[in-house]
């Protein structure tokens, strides 16, 4: 899926822009972003903090038909390593990918993405993909953990305009699936260290081996046992 053209709309504020281009989107490809959102979220019940005007919001409306449902997850990754590639364009400061889909720089989370796909058989029909990208918000002041912005890294404000043309023209749905996998797995946070995590047994050491095409992370623990997680099923501990 290459994407040349897109068709962009700027709004001022939404509920999220995932849920303006469930309720608005056309046909494809379809980029809407917001200065705003009174209700952005996360992935499952996480809530996205933002200053208006200051940061990245928008959604991408594609349909990828030609993706078997099986191998979704390869947009996860696509959408990833594009913004990676884009922050590390910005910053000398490493960017990784915490699993699925989180964008992390120094153990702080830059950028978020939540992915809404609809399955038309055995293949996607449309994908609805939400970004998140902090950009010129100084302060935070929510529960988030450890969130950081592109300013806060470079001790000045960029162009968010800018930033949201040269993700576009990066074209993330251009490669075959096989070839993203290890450009993902290379950025992949924590991998091939001994890390805290926490599943519904409780916390426990393990080092972090690869995720599966499918999207399942690969922990290895410290009595050698392999342990396999869907997504939610674990808990990176910071």
């Amino acid at each position: 899926l290459c994407i040349v053209d897109w068709k962009i709309i700027h709004i001022d504020e939404t509920n999220s822009t995932n849920e303006w281009l469930r309720e608005h989107g056309e046909q494809g490809p379809l980029c809407v972003a917001a200065d705003y959102q009174t209700a952005g979220r996360g992935c499952g019940t996480n809530t996205w903090e933002s200053e208006r005007g200051k940061n990245l919001l928008f959604s991408l409306l594609i349909h990828p038909t030609e993706i078997p449902a099986s191998r979704q997850f390869v947009i996860s990754q696509w959408v990833s390593v594009a913004l990676c590639e884009l922050l590390e364009r910005y910053t000398d400061k490493e960017v990784e990918i915490k699993w699925p889909n989180d964008i992390y720089v120094e153990d702080r989370k830059i950028a978020g993405i939540l992915i809404e796909n609809r399955l038309q058989g055995d293949h996607i029909k449309d994908s609805i993909i939400g970004i998140g990208l902090n950009v010129n918000q100084w302060e935070f002041h929510s529960d988030a953990p450890n969130p950081v912005s592109l300013c806060q890294l470079t001790g000045h404000e960029a162009d968010r305009e800018q930033l949201l043309q040269e993700f576009l023209q990066r074209k993330p749905l251009v490669s075959p699936a096989e070839t993203i996998r290890f450009p993902y797995g290379n950025r992949l946070y924590r991998k091939g260290q001994l890390a805290t995590y926490e599943d519904q047994h409780g916390r426990f050491q393990a080092t972090l081996m690869d995720v599966e095409p499918d999207g399942h992370l690969l922990l290895r623990d410290e009595d050698g046992h392999e342990r396999r997680y869907a997504f939610k099923e674990v808990t990176f501990i910071l």
